[in-house]
């Protein structure tokens, strides 16, 4: 149950998909008074690109570093959505936004941190992470940034906690729920969780992340949501990114391993009428520049 760390996959392709959609998506939501940001997965909030976790599976290497290095050998003119997700890591990472460098990149932001970058006002966010030693290193990453109630942060299963918080005070809200998937038990818990969310809280905004692997439920879990919000009579959104096959391959000791992640998506309910306009002309950059294979590909599709 506890063997999940993000902190091994932070900064993956998947990782830039969702980042750039839930910049696009707070840019845009924060211009008003009063929202409230739910993360019903939160982990750390922050991670070490140079350390141990990051170090040993690599897979900040065909997502962020792989988009760095692109950027640092052949500089191209990026689309918004890439350029402030860009700027968010040079924030962190003085010097990178400079030469694009992927050696200068050393700290990566989770969704809590991004969120907390738009707290000004009334905006609220709320944090839920259940694994202990990701729920300490997560308020100890919240409490240094000093915005007092404006974040609370809660050891807790984000499913189980999101239902009381529906509708929020300011009825205006948005959910990130991106669970780790390991147990194939959380495709079915997604749709439920979103399912009642949708009854209690319709206009609610609801950005849910799924990987993209050869398993029945990860395929059906897209199917099932727009169900959802086409039920609801709700707009939504669908954006994947696959940069790489998912057939079995030779590693190099000759074993037959599966590739790793090859593709995720992201399904938004109720999203901004620009996001769709932002991700369609960032998405083929994003395959330019973290394809690694003829089999990479994006889509993007919509409905109300």
């Amino acid at each position: 149950m506890f063997s999940y760390r993000h902190a091994f996959h932070a900064g993956n392709h998947a990782d830039v998909l969702k980042h750039i959609t839930l910049l696009a998506l707070l840019k845009y939501l924060t211009q008003k008074e009063a929202l409230t940001v739910i993360d019903t997965h939160a982990g750390a909030g922050l991670y070490r690109l140079d350390g141990d976790y990051s170090q040993t599976s690599g897979e900040a290497s065909e997502g962020v570093l792989r988009l760095a290095t692109a950027l640092h050998k052949k500089p191209e003119e990026v689309e918004p959505a890439i350029g402030s997700y860009l700027d968010l890591l040079d924030s962190l990472n003085p010097g990178f936004q400079t030469a694009h460098d992927p050696a200068a990149l050393r700290v990566y932001p989770g969704s809590p941190f991004i969120a907390s970058q738009f707290l000004a006002g009334r905006h609220k966010l709320k944090l839920f992470e259940l694994h202990p030693t990701d729920f300490r290193a997560l308020a100890g990453n919240m409490g240094q940034l000093e915005l007092g109630r404006s974040v609370a942060c809660t050891m807790q299963d984000g499913f189980e906690a999101l239902r009381p918080l529906l509708p929020p005070p300011s009825r205006r809200a948005l959910v990130i729920c991106d669970p780790s998937y390991e147990m194939k038990t959380d495709y079915g818990r997604v749709s439920a969780v979103i399912g009642e969310a949708l009854k209690r809280f319709p206009t609610g905004t609801y950005a849910i992340w799924y990987p993209l692997i050869p398993r029945p439920e990860a395929h059906d879990l897209p199917k099932k949501l727009k169900t959802l919000a086409n039920r609801a009579g709700r707009p939504w959104l669908d954006a994947t990114l696959t940069v790489k096959g998912s057939k079995l391959v030779k590693n190099v000791e000759g074993q037959t391993v599966r590739p790793g992640l090859p593709a995720s998506g992201m399904f938004v309910i109720n999203p901004p009428y620009t996001l769709h306009g932002e991700l369609k002309v960032a998405l083929p950059q994003l395959q330019q520049w973290l394809g690694q294979d003829h089999n990479a590909s994006h889509s993007l599709s919509q409905g109300s």
